[in-house]
């Protein structure tokens, strides 16, 4: 099965945006995928805002999005654009990283004021990083994520939906091993 690098922008260690994107991450997994978390947040801030491009972290997620084959960019909105943190990260990947890749965004936020932060923010950068298929992706509304105190999360009957659509879609897309070849 493919490999996706599954990457949040989200500068909180509680939020939903991460919750949500581990949540799609589990899916897929069962799925039969390898999926490769990034936390954009553990990524030390020095070189992620000074653009070290040689700071063994930045190479080693550099690498991680070189092995991938689809690539899941989640964001929180804020001020109608993605984070600024995620943004950092985007400036320090390859001009062309995203080439060959397909890429599904998504975003969670407080009002659906900012569903078009999709299409008019981030889209835009995903597109001139090369990327081969970038799908419609997904808004969710914070309200329509819910956290256990066990680090669970439920969303939504409507979103939930939405999203399985999309990400059903998303694995659709991803190169297949087949089955065969893979366990011999």
């Amino acid at each position: 099965m493919a490999t996706v690098l599954s990457i949040s922008g989200s500068p909180s260690a509680t939020s939903r945006t991460a919750r949500l994107a581990r949540h799609l991450d589990a899916k897929l997994t069962a799925a039969g995928h390898q999926v490769v978390p990034l936390d954009v947040r553990t990524l030390p801030a020095e070189p992620l805002l000074g653009a070290d491009f040689t700071h063994p972290a930045i190479v080693e997620a550099t690498a991680r999005l070189a092995a991938a084959d689809g690539v899941i960019v989640a964001t929180p909105v804020y001020k109608a654009a993605y984070s600024g943190l995620l943004k950092a990260l985007l400036d320090l990947f390859p001009q062309y990283g995203l080439s060959g890749k397909t890429v599904l965004p998504l975003a969670t936020g407080g009002s659906t004021a900012h569903v078009l932060a999709l299409d008019y923010a981030l889209r835009p950068v995903l597109s001139s990083m090369g990327a081969d298929h970038i799908l419609p992706g997904w808004f969710t509304l914070d309200r329509d994520i819910t956290v256990a105190p066990d680090g669970s999360v439920t969303v939504a009957p409507g979103s939930a939906e939405a999203l399985g659509r999309v990400l059903d879609q998303f694995a659709a897309t991803l190169p297949r091993t087949p089955l065969y070849a893979a366990a011999s």
